[in-house]
C-alpha cells in the first residue's frame, strides 16, 4: 500500500468559496474571497477549493488571485473545480498555475438518472470521458481529483469500474459525493467499505467524501465514512451551501477532536493517542465562522453546534451550578478551544496606534498600512462613544472596515425622528457615483423603514428587502450593533453588513453596502451587453 497516499490523519478540503458560495445570497466579490482564503489558511485547511474557474471571468480572477496570494509553499493546496470538458480543465489549470500546490478537481455524473436526463449519454461514453479528462487534467498538474457526481445513487458495479479507470488515468483523490443529501450513515459507511473492497487500485488514491445536509445527516455520514476508510472530508464553514447546505467543517473537526480516542483505531493509531486527527488550528474556528457569516450575510443560528451563540450558554440552574463547580459536568469542550475567549477589555480611547496594531496581530489580523489606518480611525470613533472596547468589538470594527464593497454610493448623513406619537421620518444625504450629493426624506412604519425609503428615493434602483437582522456584538447598552440585510433584484440576492453603536446608522450603512453590490452588478451587466454589441458591430 502506498503509505504516502494513505495518511493517518484526516485531510480537510474546504469548499466554502465554491459550493458554499452557491448558496442563494452568499455571493462574494474577489476581495472578500481573498479575505476568506487567508483566514482558511490561518485555520489550517489542507485544500481550498477556490472556485469554478470556467464559470465566469470573476470566478477565474478569484481563483487566480487566491492561488497567487494564499497558495504559498507552506500554504494550502489551491483547487479549481472543472467539468470533464477540455475548456473547463484548461481554465482551471491556468487559474491555479501561480499556486505552489495546485489541484484540478474534475467531475461527471455516473448515476443512471443523471446519464439519461442530464447528460443523455451511455455508461460506456461517460466511462471513456472520465478516463480521458482525468488524463488530460494530469497533463497540467500532478494533483488531480475526480468526482463521480451523484455517486450515492449510482450502480455500485459501474461506480467501481469508473473509479478504477480514473485512478489508473492519474487521479490521486477520488471523491464520493452524496450530491442530493439522500444517504444515511450506515449506507454511506457500507458504500465506502464496498469501494475499498472492490476497486483493485484504490490504495493508489485517497478516498474523499462530499455531502449535502438535506436530511440533516451530512456530518454523521462523513464520520461513518471515516470509520470505513475515507481520509478527506469536503466541507464548508458554518455548513453553508446549496439547499440545506454542506457538511459543517467546525462540527466535523471538533467531533474528531473531542472524540479522537474513539476515532484513533480507525486511523491506525493507539486508542489513547492525544495527537490531533487534523491540521486545523481549532482556536481559529470561531473567528472564521464569524468572518464567513458577516461576508455572506448568512447568520449562524443561535443553537448551531460549536459556533452558535448558545453553544456554550447555560440557562438551567442545575447546569449553571454544575459548570460553576466543574466545567466538565456539562461541557464536553472548552470555549477557548475554538477561539471564543473571555470578553476582556483590551483598549480604550487613549490607546495608541501601536497598541491597536499589536492587539490586532494577536487576534490574527494582518492588515496593510491603508487598512490599518481606516480601522484605527473607526476604532477612535467607536472609543469616543463606547468606554470599554473588547476583542469582539475590535473584530467587528476591523471586519466592517476592511471588507466593504467598493463605494459607489456613500452615506453622508442620516437623521431620524420617531416616537409613539410621532410619524417616523428620515432624512438622508448620499454622495452618488458621479460625486453629487443628494438629500431626500421619507416617512415609514418605523425609523429603519423610513431610512430605507429615503435611500431608495435617492438611489432609484428597484429592489425588495427580504431579510433584516440585528445582532449585538457584546452585552451592554453601548454595545456595537451589527446589521445584516439582503435584497432581491431580478432574482439575484445581494447582502450588506455594517456595525455601529447607533443601530439606525448601522442599518443605513448596511443597506447602502447592499445597494452598492446591486448597482455594481447592474453596471457589469450593462458593460457585458455593450461589449457584445460592439463585437456584433465589428463582425
Amino acid at each position: 500500500m502506498n503509505k504516502k497516499l494513505q495518511p493517518d490523519r484526516i485531510i480537510i478540503f474546504d469548499t466554502t468559496l465554491r459550493d458554499g458560495e452557491q448558496c442563494p445570497g452568499a455571493t462574494l466579490n474577489v476581495e472578500e474571497k481573498l479575505l476568506v482564503a487567508r483566514q482558511l489558511a490561518r485555520l489550517g485547511v489542507d485544500v481550498i477549493e477556490a472556485g469554478f474557474a470556467f464559470a465566469s471571468p470573476g470566478d477565474f480572477e478569484a481563483v487566480q488571485k487566491i492561488a497567487q496570494d494564499t497558495g504559498t509553499e507552506d500554504g494550502p493546496t489551491i483547487c479549481s473545480l472543472a467539468r470533464a470538458i477540455k475548456a473547463d480543465i484548461q481554465a482551471a489549470a491556468e487559474a491555479i498555475k501561480p499556486a505552489a500546490h495546485a489541484r484540478i478537481h474534475t467531475f461527471i455524473s455516473t448515476s443512471d438518472i443523471h446519464l439519461e436526463y442530464q447528460l443523455k449519454k451511455s455508461r460506456a461514453e461517460v466511462l471513456a470521458i472520465a478516463e480521458e479528462m482525468v488524463a488530460y487534467a494530469k497533463s497540467f498538474v500532478d494533483d488531480v481529483e475526480f468526482s463521480p457526481m451523484d455517486a450515492v445513487r449510482s450502480d455500485p458495479e459501474y461506480l467501481y469500474q469508473v473509479l478504477e479507470r480514473t485512478i489508473a488515468a492519474g487521479a490521486k483523490t477520488v471523491n464520493i459525493p452524496d450530491t442530493v443529501g439522500y444517504t444515511t450513515p450506515s449506507e454511506f459507511g457500507e458504500m465506502i467499505r464496498g469501494i475499498k473492497e472492490n476497486v483493485p487500485n484504490i490504495d493508489q488514491a485517497i478516498i474523499s467524501v462530499h455531502g449535502h445536509n438535506d436530511l440533516g445527516l451530512a456530518v454523521a455520514n462523513f464520520l461513518e465514512a471515516v470509520k470505513n476508510g475515507a481520509r478527506q472530508l469536503e466541507c464548508t464553514i458554518n455548513g453553508i451551501g446549496e439547499r440545506a447546505g454542506n457538511a459543517s467543517l467546525e462540527e466535523l473537526v471538533m467531533a474528531l477532536h473531542v472524540r479522537r480516542q474513539y476515532f484513533n483505531p480507525y486511523l491506525g493509531r493507539p486508542g489513547s493517542s492525544e495527537a490531533p486527527l487534523t491540521k486545523i488550528d481549532t482556536r481559529q474556528i470561531y473567528k472564521t465562522s464569524r468572518l464567513v457569516s458577516n461576508l455572506t450575510g448568512m447568520l449562524v443560528q443561535p443553537n448551531k453546534a460549536i459556533v452558535g451563540a448558545n453553544a456554550f450558554a447555560h440557562e438551567s440552574g442545575i447546569h449553571q451550578d454544575g459548570v460553576l463547580k466543574n466545567k466538565l459536568t456539562y461541557e464536553i469542550m472548552d470555549a477557548q478551544s475554538i477561539g471564543l475567549t473571555d470578553n476582556l477589555i483590551v483598549l480604550g480611547k487613549h490607546s495608541g496606534r501601536n497598541a491597536f496594531r499589536t492587539r490586532l496581530k494577536e487576534l490574527g489580523f494582518e492588515l496593510s498600512e491603508n487598512e490599518l489606518n481606516k480601522a484605527f480611525l473607526r476604532f477612535k470613533e467607536v472609543a469616543d462613544k463606547k468606554k470599554e472596547i473588547t476583542d469582539w468589538d475590535l473584530e467587528a470594527i476591523v471586519n466592517d472596515e476592511i471588507r466593504q464593497t467598493p463605494e459607489l454610493f456613500h452615506l453622508e448623513l442620516v437623521q431620524v425622528s420617531c416616537g409613539d406619537r410621532t410619524c417616523p421620518t428620515a432624512t438622508v444625504t448620499l454622495r452618488t457615483p458621479n460625486g453629487e450629493e443628494l438629500t431626500d426624506a421619507a416617512i415609514g412604519t418605523g425609523p429603519v423603514d423610513a431610512v430605507y425609503k429615503a435611500i431608495n428615493r435617492v438611489v432609484n434602483v428597484p429592489n425588495q428587502l427580504i431579510e433584516f437582522s440585528v445582532q449585538s456584538v457584546t452585552a451592554g447598552i453601548d454595545a456595537l450593533g451589527e446589521v445584516t440585510i439582503r435584497l432581491r433584484h431580478n432574482e439575484q440576492i445581494f447582502s450588506g453588513h455594517a456595525a455601529n453603536t447607533d443601530i439606525i446608522v448601522a442599518s443605513a450603512q448596511a443597506y447602502v453596502n447592499a445597494l452598492n453590490r446591486l448597482y455594481r452588478a447592474i453596471q457589469n451587466t450593462q458593460s457585458t451587453v455593450s461589449e457584445s454589441v460592439r463585437e456584433v458591430v465589428t463582425q
